[in-house]
């Protein structure tokens, strides 16, 4: 675990383990043992704090543009990454989930679409995608489909029986502005902010969609982030309805305002898709994955998003890089780890022109000429 991270109700951060360095190592490895084997883990694991996180998107009055995380007891949290290590031995996830995979990031996913995009521009043939959004994907799990999913992906009932009993009677309080709520039961979802959510959810959705996903990047999963490809119209209609009952028929819910369809290369009379009778919304680019993709296949809004990304970087930082004080060593080391990853980002899966590297180059030295911040 890094440092740095807020704790849980218990106050004990990851710092304490990593400072009594072996004998932490002894300690922890016993208490562990002690959970493994009686299948109960302290009762001070199962409270959490929720603090509410704006989306930055949408309206901030809003409910449904706030993201819930739990902070949760640390060292709960390394018990987790042990389970965790242990189940990812038996668990294969398939190779359309790119989320939380091992060598696989959003880069990867990012590269995929825009080269399937690229191939059909060039072929002068229709390609159609549908971005499905599922509406709180990690609050609606079942608990018992998440059992289901366990058991089917070959976890071992000793491990299926160690997380259930991360799930039993946990409790957890809102913390907001001017206080914090009573204490409740949480009976549904994921834990958001738990290490050990992630990998469970994909196994969920590994086998949820077992009999619906076709090969990638056909259809490719990022998490809950899913784009569903096809060469007609009707058959990715087709596809879409398949993957919307397969996922409601186990609790998940896709939402009708927040999927959108895409269409490359499209000649005249496509149609639209619809869901249910209902017309998805066509738009000409989509941001996936934080990085915008365009039916046309130009990337121009995508460069200036990023440079706009990199002055915002730059922004946050500007007290450190502007101040004379500070030597040039650490303004460029803020400089390389918070303004040029944010402009970077996303960009190695892009084939750019002339005119678009020279944009993110006047970005750059405009940004490294104020105080004279080493880039390098």
């Amino acid at each position: 675990m890094k440092s740095g991270k807020a704790v849980g109700p218990d106050d004990i951060p990851v710092e304490v383990w990593k400072c009594l360095g072996e004998a932490a190592v002894v300690f922890l490895a016993n208490l562990f043992n002690r959970v493994l084997e009686s299948e109960r883990m302290p009762e001070e694991w199962r409270r959490s704090v929720l603090v509410l996180i704006f989306k930055n998107k949408g309206d901030v009055q809003s409910c449904s543009n706030y993201r819930g995380i739990k902070l949760m007891s640390h060292t709960m949290k390394v018990w987790e990454r042990v389970v965790e290590a242990r189940l990812r031995k038996v668990v294969e996830i398939c190779e359309q989930q790119y989320g939380f995979m091992p060598r696989k990031s959003t880069t990867d996913a990012i590269f995929a679409l825009r080269i399937l995009m690229e191939k059909y521009r060039d072929g002068q043939k229709e390609l159609h995608c549908v971005f499905v959004d599922l509406e709180k994907a990690y609050d609606r799990v079942p608990r018992e489909e998440l059992w289901y999913c366990m058991r089917k992906s070959g976890v071992a009932e000793k491990y299926v029986r160690v997380v259930q009993d991360m799930y039993e009677r946990s409790r957890t309080v809102v913390r907001f502005a001017v206080g914090q709520t009573e204490e409740f039961n949480v009976e549904v979802g994921l834990h958001q902010g738990s290490a050990l959510s992630p990998f469970l959810f994909a196994m969920v959705m590994d086998q949820l969609s077992e009999e619906v996903r076709q090969e990638s990047p056909w259809t490719m999963m990022f998490a809950d982030d899913i784009v569903i490809c096809s060469e007609s119209r009707e058959q990715v209609e087709e596809n879409l309805e398949r993957w919307r009952f397969a996922l409601e028929r186990r609790g998940m819910k896709v939402s009708r305002s927040k999927t959108e369809y895409m269409c490359v290369n499209e000649r005249e009379g496509s149609g639209t898709v619809r869901l249910q009778g209902e017309e998805v919304k066509k738009v000409q680019e989509f941001k996936y994955l934080g990085s915008t993709v365009q039916s046309n296949g130009e990337c121009g809004k995508e460069v200036k998003k990023r440079v706009q990304a990199g002055w915002n970087g730059w922004r946050k930082v500007s007290g450190v890089l502007c101040d004379q004080k500070i030597s040039a060593r650490i303004k460029g080391k803020v400089y390389r780890t918070v303004v040029r990853p944010a402009m970077l980002y996303g960009l190695e899966t892009v084939s750019l022109r002339k005119r678009q590297e020279s944009e993110l180059e006047v970005a750059e030295l405009k940004m490294l000429s104020i105080k004279k911040v080493p880039g390098n």
